[in-house]
C-alpha cells in the first residue's frame, strides 16, 4: 500500500508525519533522519510495550541507537506527576543528554507522558511520537500538546512539545479492541463536523466500525484526520484562537470523563460533549436541527453514546476546572453546520445553561 507523508508546519518546527501499514519498523529510520541523537528511551505502557516495544527498539538499534526504555501502568488514573517522576528518573539512570531522544509508543496517555518528559527533560530533549491506537494517531500526536492530569480536573499541567515526527503504523489496529477502537471514533467525527463535510458523508455511508474496511481506506481516513488537524495547528500553535475549535466536544466530554474517573474513554466522552452541544446550539438557533440530528445518528452508528445522566452541577463543576476557562469564562466551539465550527465565549451562567439544554435528554 502507499504511504501517506503529511508535512506539519508551524512556528517552532516542521515536522513529518508517516501513515502506513508495516511501518513500524521503519521508527528507527525515520527518527535518525529527523532527529539525530545516540540514546532513545522507549517510553510505552504495560500494555502496548509487551506488543510493540521490542519491535521499535530492533528498529532503533538497526539505526545506531542505544536503547533504553521505561514502562508505566497504563491506564488515564497513571497520567500523573507521580509517574512523570518516574519516566524522567528512567531517563536521567539510562544517562540520557540534551542530544538524545524520547520514543513514544502507545495511545494518547503514552503520547502525553513521552511528550512531557521530553519538554522537561534537561530543559527540552526531541521526541519521536508512534501513536498505536486510533485516537493517538489522529488526534494526540500530532499538535505538540502534551499534559498530566491533576485531582481536579485532565490535562491541567503540560507543555506545547512539537515532536520531530510521527510514525503511524495501521497494522497496531490489529491488536487494539473493538472497544478501544470504537472509543477512538470519537475524535475522527469531530474532526469531520469541525471541518470536512465530505469525511462526515463518508462516515455515514460507511462507518470506521465496519468490519470491511481495508488498511488502505483506514490509512487514508488517518491521513486526512492528520490534515485537518494540521490546518488549524498550522495557523495557531499555542491555542490563542483559531486552535480552540479542537476543543469541539471538550468542554462537556473532558467534564464527563473526569467525573467517570476516567472509566468512560475519552473519544466516546468527546461524542458525548459533541452531541450535547450540538443540540444545545440546535436550542439556542446557532445550527438546524438536522445538523444535531446527523450528528447524533453518525455517533450511533460508530456505537457510542449520545448523551449523559450526570448531573448538571456535577458537569459544571468539572468544566468549571477545565484549562479553555479564562476568569469567570469558558471559551466553547459550537457546531454550527457540518464543516463549520464557531467559537463563543460564555460565562459560566451561560454554560450552565447550555448544559441545561443540551444533555439529559434520554432520561
Amino acid at each position: 500500500m502507499a504511504e501517506h507523508t503529511i508535512e506539519v508546519p508551524t512556528s517552532t518546527k516542521r515536522y513529518l508525519c508517516h501513515v502506513g501499514a508495516g511501518i513500524l519498523s521503519e521508527v528507527g529510520t525515520y527518527a535518525r533522519k529527523a532527529a539525530g541523537g545516540n540514546c532513545a528511551c522507549i517510553v510505552s505502557d504495560s500494555n502496548v510495550a509487551p506488543l510493540y516495544a521490542d519491535k521499535v527498539a530492533s528498529s532503533l538499534e538497526k539505526a545506531g541507537y542505544r536503547v533504553a526504555r521505561s514502562v508505566f501502568p497504563a491506564g488515564e488514573e497513571h497520567k500523573r506527576l507521580s509517574t512523570l517522576e518516574r519516566i524522567l528518573e528512567d531517563m536521567a539512570d539510562a544517562s540520557l543528554t540534551r542530544d538524545d531522544i524520547v520514543v513514544a509508543v502507545g495511545g494518547g496517555v503514552t503520547g502525553d507522558m513521552g511528550g512531557l518528559a521530553a519538554a522537561l527533560y534537561q530543559r527540552g530533549i526531541e521526541v519521536v511520537q508512534v501513536p498505536t491506537s486510533l485516537l493517538a494517531m489522529v488526534d494526540s500526536s500530532v499538535g505538540g500538546k502534551t499534559a498530566v492530569d491533576l485531582p481536579e480536573g485532565k490535562n491541567l499541567v503540560g507543555a506545547f512539545w512539537q515532536p520531530a515526527s510521527v510514525v503511524a503504523d495501521v497494522d497496531c489496529f490489529k491488536t487494539i479492541s473493538p472497544d478501544l477502537f470504537r472509543d477512538s471514533c470519537g475524535e475522527v467525527i469531530k474532526h469531520a463536523v469541525l471541518s470536512d463535510p465530505d469525511l462526515f458523508s463518508r462516515l455515514e455511508k460507511m462507518p470506521l466500525t465496519t468490519p470491511c474496511l481495508s488498511e488502505d481506506e483506514l490509512a487514508d481516513v488517518v491521513a486526512r484526520n492528520i490534515e485537518i488537524k494540521r490546518d488549524v495547528v498550522a495557523t495557531d500553535e499555542k491555542e490563542h484562537g483559531r486552535r480552540q475549535v479542537l476543543n469541539l466536544g471538550h468542554t462537556i466530554g473532558h467534564a464527563v470523563e473526569a467525573a467517570s474517573d476516567f472509566e468512560l474513554g475519552h473519544g466516546t466522552c468527546v461524542a458525548i460533549g459533541l452531541c450535547c452541544m450540538a443540540w444545545a446550539a440546535e436550542k439556542k438557533g446557532w445550527c438546524e436541527k438536522a445538523t444535531a440530528e446527523r450528528i447524533e445518528r453518525l455517533v450511533k452508528a460508530h456505537g457510542m453514546p449520545t448523551d449523559t445522566s450526570l448531573p448538571h452541577d456535577t458537569i459544571l463543576s468539572f468544566a468549571a476546572h477545565d484549562k479553555k476557562r479564562h476568569a469567570s469564562s469558558v471559551n466553547i466551539a459550537v457546531p454550527e453546520a457540518i464543516g463549520k465550527v464557531s467559537l463563543r465565549t460564555v460565562s459560566l451562567d451561560e454554560l450552565r445553561e447550555l448544559i441545561d439544554l443540551g444533555c439529559g435528554r434520554s432520561v
